[in-house]
């Protein structure tokens, strides 16, 4: 190597710290305005909503306003709901959606991964899974409740109905995307079918399924709010139905206020459980983003 070869490479490596860090310092740097841009938005909405309601440039009866929404939540939190407290409410919603969620996923991903791997069963059931995916979905919730009940059963099904579809679409796309160099490779090493299942495909499914899980659970509250809301003993769309029926309109925005803090916690979790799996990937999920 030429002395000015070992120059230049010298001062690369130098060089190359400081610009780790300058990246570091702008990512930090956009986070935070991104952040601050949010909390702005925020805070312009929600004063223009409370603006506009108490001038009655919108009807406060109908649209409510930012404090009134506030209050009912409080007087929920402190005093509890007609079927005790808030707490059991959204207990129970999420206890149905978690339950919903999590035996959607499993099915979704299990079918979607053997479907995706055995072409003969895709060819067979892929016109019945079609066909019931063109339905509403939605529409099965009373049908769920004239079969179960008002209790768990039936919003665990809504909920079920609604979160397998996304999550089996994604699995058996991802399946069917897995690079064909590796399914040989592993093959010629002399990995059964099984073995090429459980170590190249599934991995290399797991971005496309994770991709699902994001939306998913957000049906899966719809299912259970939308059950909860037709017939319940307890929940959070038990609340929305109730408040609907004395027209306090205040009492229906705090239950989605309610729901979205919940939708948001569920989010952010499975975003850094993505973001822990994914930590390998470069440029992908684990990266900053």
């Amino acid at each position: 190597m030429s002395p000015e070869s070992l120059t230049a490479t010298v001062v690369a490596e130098k060089r190359a710290p400081g610009r780790t860090e300058a990246r570091a310092r702008a990512a930090r740097n956009r986070r935070l305005v991104v952040l601050g841009a949010r909390v702005l938005v925020f805070v312009v909405l929600v004063t223009a909503w409370e603006g506009m309601a108490r001038t009655e440039v919108i009807d406060p009866f109908h649209f409510s306003m930012p404090s009134k929404i506030w209050d009912q939540i409080v007087q929920w939190t402190l005093h509890g709901t007609p079927q005790g407290s808030l707490g059991e409410q959204i207990w129970a919603t999420l206890y149905e959606a978690l339950f919903g969620w999590v035996i959607g996923v499993t099915a979704g991903v299990v079918l979607g991964i053997v479907l995706g791997r055995v072409a003969f069963l895709a060819d067979v059931f892929g016109p019945y899974i079609k066909v019931l995916n063109a339905l509403p979905r939605i529409v099965l919730a009373p049908i769920f409740l004239i079969w179960f009940g008002f209790g768990p059963a039936s919003k665990i099904a809504s909920a079920v109905v609604l979160v397998f579809f996304p999550v089996f679409f994604n699995a058996f796309q991802g399946a069917r995307e897995v690079d064909r160099n590796l399914v040989a490779n592993a093959r010629i090493l002399g990995a059964s079918h099984r073995r090429v299942t459980l170590q190249v495909v599934i991995p290399a499914a797991t971005s496309w399924i994770f991709t699902s899980l994001h939306v998913s659970f957000g049906f899966a509250l719809i299912g259970a709010i939308v059950g909860e809301y037709l017939g319940a003993e307890k929940g959070v769309g038990l609340l929305v139905s109730q408040s609907q029926g004395t027209f306090n309109s205040a009492g229906v925005y705090a239950a989605m206020v309610i729901l979205a803090v919940v939708a948001l916690l569920a989010e952010g979790l499975l975003t850094f459980a993505e973001k822990r799996l994914f930590r390998w990937k470069p440029g992908g999920h684990g990266s900053e983003r």
